[in-house]
């Protein structure tokens, strides 16, 4: 019988996932991510496995050389960059990702950040509770020019939201012109991109070409009033370039959802700077989209096992 280790955090003995894939004849052991492993705990727990559902576990190269049975790894959400997929492809395992299946809420969630900002939500209710009763003045978002940076299905989803908003949407994007289904979005080069938006919001995949592609120059061109809005990976920002653009009024601020490192260190330049706002990554994870990544990651794995992955990315 195949066993199955799963990861991801959300997922449980007993819950319906568990149910589907014993029920395609597997045997499931969960061993829950929550915060870092330790890279041996991780091989530990691989020992035997054949197939593996995980969140954001980091699959090195290592890790997947001495899981000797591993066949399959699948991503209970759409970024792959924890997975060494050069060495897993050498290693003849399949890698799947689940493409847009967090999508509408990533988008609601960029929305929310837009308004925490914008409207100073999280600097209000601080106050409030420190015992003061803040009332600095905040922005509406009507009017605003917001800049997505990639294309894919979540920053898809954020259009219409952001247009009901009436904001103005420029995006930069690699996605052939032929593919885009564009609606109310004009096209622009990043340098235009950054030089004209009120708020840019990240939804590339992180990558060797987008790794820190956020740093001293691109903040140099943004502007001073603008916002910076991650919830793509923490990668792409270079963290301490980042601070120092807040600090010396570069650019107002940044709401991030993911970081280089998580959970936050304690030493990390990110905490304690006035205008930055570190969130714990959860854009992706609502009730319907953890329900819907977990059914979605089991089928995906159970059709890798029979060698007819539908979302390989090796």
């Amino acid at each position: 019988m195949p066993r199955v280790l799963i990861t991801t955090d959300y997922l449980r003995p007993g819950d319906e996932v568990d149910d589907y894939l014993r029920a395609a004849g597997l045997k499931t052991h969960h061993a829950p991510m929550v915060g870092r492993r330790d890279p041996e705990e991780l091989v530990s727990a691989l020992a035997g496995a054949d197939a593996a559902l995980i969140a954001n576990e980091p699959m090195t190269a290592d890790v997947l050389a001495r899981a000797w049975r591993l066949r399959v790894v699948v991503r209970t959400g759409v970024g792959y960059d924890s997975v060494d997929v050069e060495a897993a492809a050498r290693l003849e395992i399949s890698v799947s990702n689940l493409p847009g299946i967090n999508a509408n809420a990533v988008a609601e969630y960029t929305l929310g950040l837009l308004l925490a900002s914008a409207r100073r939500l999280v600097e209000s209710a601080t106050g409030v509770r420190a015992g003061g009763w803040p009332r600095e003045d905040g922005h509406e978002l009507r009017g605003a020019t917001l800049g997505l940076v990639g294309y894919g299905a979540a920053a898809r989803a954020v259009v219409p939201l952001a247009r009901a908003f009436g904001m103005e949407v420029v995006c930069t994007t690699s996605v052939p012109a032929e593919q885009r289904d564009a609606g109310p979005v004009r096209f622009v080069p990043l340098t235009e991109l950054l030089a004209t938006s009120d708020y840019v919001s990240i939804h590339t995949s992180l990558s060797d070409r987008t790794r820190a592609m956020f740093g001293v120059s691109a903040f140099a061109r943004m502007k001073a009033t603008a916002v910076l809005v991650n919830t793509a990976r923490g990668g792409i920002v270079d963290e301490q370039a980042l601070v120092d653009a807040v600090r010396t009024g570069t650019i107002a601020g940044a709401a991030l959802d993911v970081v280089a490192e998580e959970p936050l260190p304690a030493e990390s330049p990110l905490r304690g700077v006035k205008g930055i706002t570190v969130y714990s990554h959860l854009a992706g994870q609502t009730a319907q989209a953890r329900r819907a990544a977990g059914l979605a990651g089991a089928a995906e794995l159970v059709a890798a096992l029979a060698g007819r992955p539908r979302f390989a990315v090796t």
